[in-house]
């Protein structure tokens, strides 16, 4: 009997097949056959036998996933999920089930000599893995871009090395939180690496210029958390009940929200469809404005939107396959009869949220499981949407906080008080107009208190100057919604954008004089800040505090549509309001050259300074409920995000993100305790370096702690200050008055 019965999917787009499957098929058995896949032992294992590849039936996969490829490519795509699925499950046998992480890392450094993104390959090939990967790499490169080229093998790269990851929590039986779990999935679970050879499969690279914008990360997010999360509920069993796999969505779903398998994998499922309504979301509101404002030509985006297509066929693809495939739990599904129609025959249907693409065939009856899966995923897309705002909802019960560390504090608080009320009313932080703060709110705020605790061993200077960057940043976080969101001109919010970014030149004087407080307050703190930093350094710096106020014209844009966020996007988003980058780029700064910069990329810093950020970001939206939610009809708060999604009550939406703080906190102190001695050792690091990361560890640890300390000091969110505004003769009580609790509020300058 199955551990749970398979929910209603989600699946908006009728799935095709391409009319070269029986060639791909006689074409992967003959290709895998000569890589020594099936029937040839390794280390005395069979992996595959010709009928286990039969049954897997990977041809079937990807004349699902691919409908309109041409033969040639059909078969070459065809041989690359043989490789990957192949390389999965010898990975499994000889290294999962062995706990043999010495011989996985002698085995995963090998394998990029087999994927050069330029020249030739020099290694020879010692096993089928490599082998298959030498082979298809020759294969597939000449034809690609250099750009190209690079994206692929990077995700390539997380598709073999994070293989480790999982290693090593099964040998240490470590379940992941699920914030952990989505990120890392991404990389090891290939839903980029499948991204990429959709643009091959189409022949149509995205443009070089848009690639890394948040348009196109987000479509290719979404569309891998989508396979990802659909594979978790197939594989279940396998996985979980056969192979003692923890790194299943449902698995780790189930234990954090200590629930029934049945009721995870209907929660997995929910998160599955936010994904897919994101992707569309994303694809109709996003893409064609990046597009836009990147001048891309006609043939561009042609080939963007090629690839849009390209990952909705895809994911129809990938269900129709997981239905009928020997690999998955899928007994108690009910697939149609295989299709045997040809790509390109049938009656059009548009597809789903993207109106202007031409429409695609229907084959078989898939087409007829789109209405009911709209309809059932109806009420979860119209609850997104439908957000009360300014609604009443009072003071929210704090829950008991999980965080082991503690922070001294400056003793230059007092004065570092009395500088920052003189330094923001001489900017004009202060004035009637716009009237965003007046003293009485600066004071109330308290924003030296966060700076002591964050930087207890602060001089005098640095105080101010950390008590500065608060400011601003919580200024402008506040600014832009009563300037910009009440009129939603997001024109007018980019414009200022484009403004405040004259501000930070690199390697050069101001050009332009500052017109307002916000521009003028900027100019000040970025001359004082780097001041006799190497132009490297302050480039760095400057992207940092770019990317915090281009996500406010994210949650402006939410705010426009009223649309709740999906959990992930609010996740990720909420650590470039948070102003996150600003703060790893200080840090590093901080560290000198003491660490090399490739450090600070491995997966334990990243993890180390997520897991921080995240707990910081949580914190911040259970003390600013009633805030956001009462007093300023916000609706970026990560309480109303898991509200909405569990369509739950306060209480229990509380309950559920300090359980994802905990599970932070818990996962930074697992990457101080195992992952950074492992870390260490593994790039044989020097004394400099590992002390400098421990200093930095534990000035995150001081961050965390003043964090929890400010929010606990500060009247900011105390309702006898909320119902207070410098400008109440002209905004009565329970009109906007910010689209955050000042998304940057905290985290400007952590490590100065």
């Amino acid at each position: 009997m199955q551990p749970f019965t398979l929910p209603e999917f989600y699946v908006p787009y009728p799935a095709r097949l391409s009319p070269h499957l029986e060639q791909a098929r006689e074409h992967s058995r003959e290709w895998a056959r000569a890589m020594e896949m099936i029937d040839a032992p390794q280390h005395g294992i069979a992996i595959w036998t010709e009928q286990d590849l039969d049954a897997h039936d990977y041809a079937l996969l990807c004349a699902y996933t691919h409908p309109d490829a041409t033969a040639d490519r059909l078969n070459l795509i065809t041989d690359w999920y043989v490789w990957v699925f192949y390389f999965d499950d010898h990975f499994l046998e000889l290294y999962k089930r062995t706990h043999d992480l010495a011989g996985a890392r002698a085995y995963l450094d090998r394998l990029p000599a087999f994927m050069p993104v330029a020249g030739e390959i020099t290694e020879e090939p010692s096993n089928p893995v490599e082998r298959g990967l030498a082979d298809l790499w020759t294969r597939t490169v000449p034809a690609r871009s250099a750009d190209w080229r690079a994206r692929f093998a990077v995700s390539t790269r997380n598709l073999l090395d994070e293989s480790l990851w999982e290693l090593e929590n099964i040998n240490a039986a470590r379940l992941a939180n699920p914030i952990e779990y989505v990120e890392m999935r991404r990389k090891v679970g290939g839903a980029p690496w499948s991204a990429n050879l959709v643009e091959h499969a189409a022949d149509a690279e995205i443009p070089a210029r848009v690639a890394a914008t948040r348009p196109l990360q987000v479509l290719r997010d979404t569309f891998a958390d989508a396979v990802h999360l659909r594979n978790d509920l197939f594989s279940y069993e396998r996985e979980v009940t056969e192979e003692g796999e923890l790194s299943n969505g449902v698995l780790v779903v189930e234990r954090f929200l200590d629930i029934d398998t049945q009721a995870a994998a209907d929660t997995v499922n929910d998160l599955l469809t936010s994904r897919l309504h994101q992707f569309e979301h994303t694809a109709t509101t996003e893409l064609p404005a990046v597009l836009d404002e990147h001048a891309i030509d006609p043939a561009g985006r042609l080939a963007a939107l090629a690839y849009v297509k390209g990952l909705q066929d895809w994911q129809s693809g990938g269900h129709e396959w997981h239905l009928r495939s020997s690999r998955y739990m899928n007994r108690e599904a009910t697939p149609d009869a295989l299709p045997t129609g040809v790509a390109g025959s049938g009656s059009l249907v548009p597809v789903a949220g993207l109106p202007g693409i031409p429409g695609i065939p229907s084959l078989g009856t898939s087409a007829i499981r789109v209405i009911p899966s709209l309809l059932a995923t109806a009420p979860q897309r119209i609850r997104s949407f439908a957000n009360v705002p300014f609604r009443v909802v009072g003071p929210t019960s704090l829950p008991e906080f999980y965080l082991p560390y503690t922070t001294g504090q400056s003793p230059h608080l007092d004065s570092a008080r009395q500088e920052s009320v003189r330094w923001a009313r001489s900017m004009g932080l202060l004035d009637r107009v716009p009237g965003i703060w007046d003293e009485h709110k600066l004071r109330a705020a308290d924003f030296a208190l966060c700076a002591a605790g964050i930087h207890p061993n602060a001089t005098a200077n640095e105080l101010d100057l950390t008590t500065g960057w608060l400011t601003w940043g919580t200024y402008a976080d506040d600014y832009y919604p009563v300037i910009f969101g009440t009129s939603r001109n997001l024109a007018a919010a980019k414009l200022c954008n484009e403004r405040l970014r004259l501000f930070m030149p690199v390697a050069g004087p101001l050009t332009e004089p500052p017109v307002n407080a916000l521009e003028r307050s900027l100019a000040d703190l970025w001359e004082r800040t780097t001041r006799g930093m190497e132009p490297a350094a302050q480039a760095a710096f400057r992207r940092a505090i770019e990317v915090m106020i281009d996500s406010w014209l994210w949650e402006l844009d939410n705010q426009v549509y009223n649309r709740i966020p999906d959990p992930i996007d609010y996740l990720e988003m909420r650590r470039a309001t948070f102003g996150s980058d600003l703060t790893m780029g200080l840090s590093r700064l901080a560290r000198g050259d003491s660490v090399p910069a490739e450090v600070f990329r491995t997966r334990p810093l990243r993890a180390l300074q997520n897991a921080a950020a995240d707990f910081a970001c949580l914190l911040n939206d259970v003390f600013s409920y009633q805030k956001e939610i009462q007093f300023e009809g916000e609706i970026h708060n990560a309480v109303l995000v898991v509200e909405n999604f569990l369509d739950c009550d306060r209480g229990r939406a509380v309950e559920v993100v300090n359980a994802l703080m905990t599970a932070r906190v818990r996962q930074f102190e697992h990457v101080v305790d195992s992952e950074l001695p492992d870390l260490f050792d593994r790039l044989g690091l020097d004394g400099e370096a590992r002390t400098a990361i421990d200093s930095y560890a534990r000035e995150l640890q001081n961050w965390m702690a003043g964090v929890l300390r400010w929010h606990q000091g500060t009247h900011r969110y105390e309702e006898a200050e909320l119902r207070y505004h410098p400008s109440a003769d002209r905004r009565p009580f329970g009109s906007p008055t910010g689209l955050g609790t000042s998304a940057a509020d905290v985290r400007r300058l952590a490590s100065r």
